[in-house]
């Protein structure tokens, strides 16, 4: 077919397109606010907090027991704008309201989890602060907030979390906001426990 067939050259269509402003979410990711927190959707310019929280020994403690290398903190990173995009929730990153420092992530996830029992396509509720931020009730404020959203907007009547059995302070989180234990399995070849909440905690 000749170049006068009307055909758009691909490599100006591909020009044409208008870039995402990197000072913005690329998709919309809704704003929580609660007395001292900000739950919005992650910029590009947050990878640099995002990878030093990753790869803190005392983050993954409980959950890899290794910190994440930079080529799988962009991995985990990207995925999280994936969520959004793909399922209509997601993970938000969570900074102070004062100042916006980076406190950390909390959300929700559909991570396809080879576990028995099975969670299906259950939303899966996780969160992670940055070692600063330990023992000031940021997690709290953040998960319940972002349970609230979930009651309020998830089609799903229940969501699901999975903890290990030594993580004593995410367990007490969980069940804070209404999380209650309904199996013990393996993953990955640890231990881990399987936590639901229904609905309104």
């Amino acid at each position: 077919m000749g170049l006068g067939s009307g055909l758009r050259d691909p490599i100006e269509t591909e020009k044409a397109k208008p870039m995402p402003d990197a000072a913005s979410p690329a998709i919309s990711v809704p704003v929580i606010e609660t007395e001292r927190l900000v739950l919005r959707g992650h910029v590009r310019e947050d990878f640099a907090d995002i990878l030093a929280m990753w790869s803190d020994p005392a983050v993954v403690r409980y959950i890899s027991g290794t910190p994440l290398a930079e080529e799988e903190a962009w991995g985990k990173f990207l995925r999280g704008f994936g969520f959004w995009q793909v399922l209509g929730y997601g993970y938000w990153l969570i900074a102070e309201k004062a100042g916006g420092r980076f406190v950390g992530e909390a959300g929700f996830g559909l991570f396809k989890r080879a576990v028995e029992p099975p969670l299906g396509e259950l939303p899966e509720m996780g969160w992670s602060l940055a070692p600063w931020a330990h023992g000031q009730g940021y997690a709290t404020e953040a998960v319940a907030a972002a349970a609230a959203w979930g009651d309020a907007h998830l089609g799903a009547d229940r969501t699901c979390c999975l903890i290990s059995p030594d993580n004593t302070p995410s367990i007490r989180l969980a069940e804070r906001v209404g999380f209650r234990e309904t199996a013990r399995t393996d993953y990955k070849g640890g231990p881990t426990v399987v936590y639901h909440r229904v609905r309104g905690g």
